[in-house]
């Protein structure tokens, strides 16, 4: 008799981002699918990287991370946010942010717990939810201005709810949260047994003089809270697949129990590279200046489009509305777009768990600028 067994996400296959590519490939599209940089990473930063492998740092280094390296973070945590966080205790080097996300939920999820979160979303915290026995429950973002609705929030709640993923800045819409977003978040889950899984992989994606809210800023918040990054998003090297998890001393320790069967530790050599290149605070701190520069750029040239711009305040990305030009739902729309026009996009359908038509298109600019006209130049002909 052959094997089988039951799968743990049955309704899960091939992700839009991989569908997409794919055709685009097919179709010598220009991509601005994915979320990653076709524009090359500091090469000191590869520098660094070569010249630890020389040195002999390539075994394994501990499982927590490269403690010069969470101490960087550390020092950076205690600048940017005004926290104090202890680089033994409170921080976990992972391979990339949705490793943190998944590491987390694993950690504090059981069979039938649920867990709220927002969409659009993306597209790993349900897969990840319910391949721990648990239960999703999306709510959906007002349209177009993609905010929470914190009184749906409170009617969400129950004594099943375990914890409620938070995004910011915001993948696909480019929203950040608000005062006001952290101050009715304190008041729903105040003295109830509910953790804040929060993904702030774009915080330095930050435009128009706006700030980053981190859940480090807030002592309630961060008392209940995982916080995870990503080095790929600041550093333009989302093919190395690192990132870190900061939460209190009591979750972090939980949190190592999952981490240590299942990777154990990270790229050493990167660390090393890593721990020194942190220590030049401007190449993070000038991040969201150079991404604002191309988000403006390739929204002075979709001017000339048909497509309407949806504010985008942070992240890699801008959604655009074609609801003046096409009856075609989001997915065959990209898919037209792709085939026809040569420019490849994310139908935001794809960021629902029940995919919803709004006529909006997610576009990466996180591109050379060169790659950007072009891409202007054929979006013209729609």
């Amino acid at each position: 008799m052959k094997p089988h067994f039951i799968s743990k996400l049955p309704d899960v296959g091939t992700t839009i981002f991989t569908e997409m590519s794919v055709l685009s490939a097919k179709h010598q599209s220009i991509n601005l699918g994915q979320g990653f940089p076709d524009f090359g990473m500091d090469d000191k930063l590869i520098s660094l990287t070569t010249d630890a492998m020389r040195q002999g740092h390539n075994q394994y280094t501990h499982m927590n991370g490269l403690l010069a390296l969470r101490q960087q973070i550390a020092n950076k945590v205690n600048e940017l946010y005004h926290h104090h966080i202890n680089p033994e205790d409170e921080i976990t080097v992972t391979p990339g942010g949705t490793y943190a996300l998944y590491t987390a939920l694993t950690t504090i999820l059981q069979p039938g717990d649920e867990v709220i979160l927002f969409e659009p979303a993306y597209d790993s915290y349900i897969p990840n939810i319910e391949i721990n026995g648990a239960i999703a429950v999306p709510l959906s973002l007002t349209f177009p201005d993609y905010r929470i609705d914190w009184n749906l929030v409170k009617s969400s709640v129950n004594n099943k709810t375990k914890a409620i993923i938070i995004n910011s800045p915001h993948n696909p819409s480019g929203v950040l949260l608000q005062k006001e977003d952290l101050v009715a978040l304190k008041e729903i889950l105040k003295d109830k047994n509910i953790f804040i899984i929060s993904d702030e992989v774009y915080e330095h994606l930050v435009f128009d003089g706006q700030s980053h809210l981190s859940m480090l800023q807030d002592p309630e918040l961060y008392a209940r809270s995982f916080v995870c990054f990503s080095f790929g998003k600041v550093y333009h090297c989302t093919g190395w697949k690192m990132g870190y998890c900061i939460a209190p001393t009591d979750l972090m320790k939980e949190f190592r129990k999952v981490h240590q069967y299942n990777c154990f530790c990270c790229n050493t050599p990167v660390q090393y590279a890593l721990a020194n290149f942190l220590s030049n605070k401007d190449h993070y701190l000038q991040l969201g200046s150079l991404l604002q520069q191309k988000r403006d750029f390739f929204y002075d040239q979709m001017k000339n489009t048909r497509f309407k711009a949806l504010p985008s305040m942070g992240s890699y990305f801008q959604l655009y509305s074609y609801e003046g030009i096409s009856k075609k739902n989001e997915k065959d729309f990209a898919i037209e777009l792709t085939e026809t026009y040569g420019v490849t996009a994310i139908p935001v359908s794809a960021f629902y768990k029940k995919p919803v038509n709004n006529k909006v298109l997610r576009f990466c600019f996180a591109k050379k600028e060169s790659t950007l006209l072009a891409a202007a130049g054929r979006l013209k002909k729609v």
